[in-house]
Formats: C-alpha cells, sequence, structure tokens
C-alpha cells in the first residue's frame, strides 16, 4: 500500500487539513476496511476501481467516483471491487462550511455525489481529477476549483474554529459546561452553531477527539492495557471506556487488532 499526505497551499491550510493519497493492488478476496469517526469530512475521487460500500442492514452500494463524505456519527464498512487509486482531500473540522451548498445534517453517513453539490461544475471537477496524470496536477486543480468559492464566501466563524481548537487542545475531554464557559457563549446558541458549521454537536465532536486521541496511542502501541487506555483518556471507568471505544469503531478494544484495520493505520501512521 502506499499512502502519503500534502499540505494544502496557505490561503486553504484554515479549511484543509490535508490531501492524501491511496494506491494499492486488488487482492484476490478484497477485506472489509472499517474507518472510524474523526470529525472531518472528506472529497473523494476514485480513479482506480469504485469501492463498496456497507449500510447498517448488511446490504451494500456501490461508491461513486467523486463525493464528499459528510460527518461520521458511526464506523463505516468499505470494500475494494479491484485496484485502489484514490485522491481526496480531508477538510479541517468546521472547513467545508464555506463550500456547502445543502445543510451539512442531510449529508451525515452518506457519500454525496459531487454533482449534487455543485452542479455541472462538480462534474467538470471529477472528469479533470480523474484524467489527471500525477497528484500534482490533482491538487493544483481541486485548489483552484476550492480557492473560487472560498473567495467569495462568508468569513468562517471564529467562535467555532476557537471552541474546535479548545477541544483538540484538551484532546475531547472538556464537556459541554466547560466549553460554553471558555468561549463565553450560551450552550444551546453554541450547539446550533456547530451544527451549522460542523454538522456535529459539540459533544459529538468532543467524544469523536477524545476516542482519537486513544485510537492513536493504541495503535502505536503507547498504552499496553485497558485500564491505562481508560485513564489516559480521563473516561469514568473501563465500561465508559469500552461503551464509547465500541460506538465508533463497532468493536471492543480487546477485538480491535483481531481485524484487518489497515486503512485505519495507515491513516494513523504520521499523526
Amino acid at each position: 500500500m502506499q499512502y502519503n499526505t500534502f499540505d494544502p497551499a496557505p490561503d486553504l491550510s484554515a479549511v484543509i487539513k490535508c490531501y492524501w493519497t491511496l494506491e494499492y493492488a486488488s487482492k484476490e478476496t478484497p477485506q472489509k476496511q472499517t474507518i472510524v469517526p474523526d470529525g472531518c469530512m472528506e472529497m473523494i475521487f476514485h480513479h482506480g476501481d469504485l469501492y463498496r460500500q456497507y449500510v447498517e442492514d448488511g446490504s451494500s452500494i456501490i461508491q461513486p467516483a467523486a463525493f464528499v463524505f459528510g460527518q461520521l456519527t458511526a464506523p463505516l464498512e468499505i470494500e475494494p471491487t479491484g485496484n485502489t487509486g484514490i485522491f481526496a482531500v480531508r477538510f479541517q473540522p468546521n472547513g467545508f462550511t464555506p463550500f456547502a451548498t445543502i445543510p451539512l445534517k442531510e449529508m451525515e453517513n452518506k457519500a454525496v455525489p459531487l454533482e449534487k453539490l455543485f452542479g455541472q461544475a462538480g462534474l467538470e471537477l471529477e472528469q479533470k481529477i480523474l484524467t489527471a496524470v500525477t497528484t500534482e496536477e490533482r491538487i493544483k486543480t481541486v485548489e483552484a476549483f476550492l480557492l473560487n468559492r472560498f473567495m467569495h464566501a462568508d468569513i468562517i466563524d471564529q467562535v467555532v474554529k476557537s471552541t474546535v481548537e479548545t477541544i483538540f487542545a484538551a484532546k475531547g475531554q472538556l464537556n459541554i459546561n466547560d466549553l460554553s464557559e471558555q468561549t463565553n457563549i450560551n450552550r444551546r446558541q453554541l450547539e446550533r452553531k456547530f451544527a451549522a458549521a460542523i454538522g456535529l454537536s459539540p459533544k459529538q465532536l468532543s467524544k469523536t477527539i477524545r476516542l482519537q486521541y486513544v485510537l492513536h496511542m493504541l495503535l502505536r502501541g503507547r498504552c499496553t492495557s485497558l485500564t491505562e487506555l481508560a485513564y489516559e483518556g480521563e473516561y469514568y471507568d473501563q465500561a465508559h471506556f469500552i461503551k464509547d471505544f465500541k460506538e465508533f469503531t463497532g468493536l471492543t478494544p480487546g477485538k480491535f487488532f483481531g481485524k484487518h484495520l489497515e486503512m485505519s493505520r495507515l491513516f494513523y501512521r504520521e499523526q
């Protein structure tokens, strides 16, 4: 597997976390991969074979060739149908807001085709990215598309931006009342702002970032027991930790290493 990340242009760093690429040849027996929520929306381009996406009832759909995936609130199971070739834009938690053409809540746990979001311009972007030969060409193309829209976008909500930074700095370990106090804004107003700008509540994003922090330690071997992981994440007890872990990964911590989570391991490698 070849996984690489690339920094965005300075003018887009406030809304884009990175670009990433993934390429690998198909296996005789495709394996499901579990993607864990991380609080970031992504714009995905499959210039290789498409991916199968599993839904709650156990059935599956084939993802579009180009789409934006809304906020994940549960683990996502996907499976390659052939050779993988992916180019993607990973947005900051509140980064897709300037480009959204439908409410973010309507995109939750869904792969929304670019045509639905941007009409003919979305189709043209898809065609340019899928026919591009190099990653550099793809980055240049998508940045031109996004910069054109970002220049005319409303200013990013500074309250949301500041609160997101606080959540990350605290590793998701502040509750909503603490966040409301620190930002000096009414709890319900803060929740409304988050729903519009991120598609998640402050509590949902905090739980996601908290679990991500623990997941990093687990995948990188920094903790050797559930007790230590629960302690580092400042969970009330092991039962609380296991409940949240299973909510976001679909597995208990003890079973997590038993599954083939190649995608997750790649994404955490350099973070």
